[in-house]
């Protein structure tokens, strides 16, 4: 969760990782749904998705918008399917969907093999504004792939049968349409 959160500040930051300040919330109340909705946070990472936050906050709260999953839980379907992504305030709509493009971003380098090494090889963008094109290259420089990230929180000898949920789908179209636009 933390290198999401440092992979969005580079994204933002020209690539300054650095940038991103942390706060630590339990999970006993909603104060960091509140902090959130308040605009004391951006962005908030690290806990479960729980539905009641986005379909029955009062409206004082306001909703919340939810990113791509960035890791899932291995429980039992039976038992309901946990996963984690990035939340920011639903009436933010172009920063919940950069927040949104970044999670995807670390999908798109691992499905088109570009590692750190290699980000320069990840997309300009032109949607969120030409000043801020290069955005998914820092991300990726700073941060990786999504197999680079899971290899640093989980290990290497990790087998993709292991991986349960979170093993990509290899083949398959995982990225949206709008990441295509440029390439150099």
């Amino acid at each position: 969760s933390l290198d999401y959160c440092r992979t969005l500040s580079a994204a933002i930051f020209y690539g300054d990782s650095e940038r991103v300040h942390f706060l630590n919330f339990t999970n006993t109340d909603n104060s960091s749904v509140v902090a959130l909705a308040n605009g004391t946070l951006d962005v908030l990472v690290g806990g479960r998705n729980q539905q009641e936050f986005d379909f029955e906050t009062s409206p004082s709260l306001g909703g919340l918008h939810f990113s791509t999953p960035y890791y899932y839980g291995n429980d039992s379907a039976s038992n309901g399917v946990s996963f984690y992504s990035m939340a920011s305030r639903e009436d933010d709509v172009p920063f919940a969907s950069f927040v949104n493009c970044v999670v995807m971003a670390t999908i798109y380098a691992q499905e088109f093999d570009i590692q750190k090494h290699k980000s320069r090889k990840m997309p300009l963008i032109s949607i969120f504004g030409s000043e801020i094109g290069w955005a998914l290259r820092s991300a990726i420089f700073y941060s990786g792939s999504y197999d680079e990230i899971y290899v640093k929180h989980f290990g290497s000898e990790i087998a993709e049968a292991a991986k349960g949920r979170n093993t990509l789908n290899e083949g398959r179209p995982l990225m949206l349409p709008f990441l295509h636009l440029s390439k150099l």
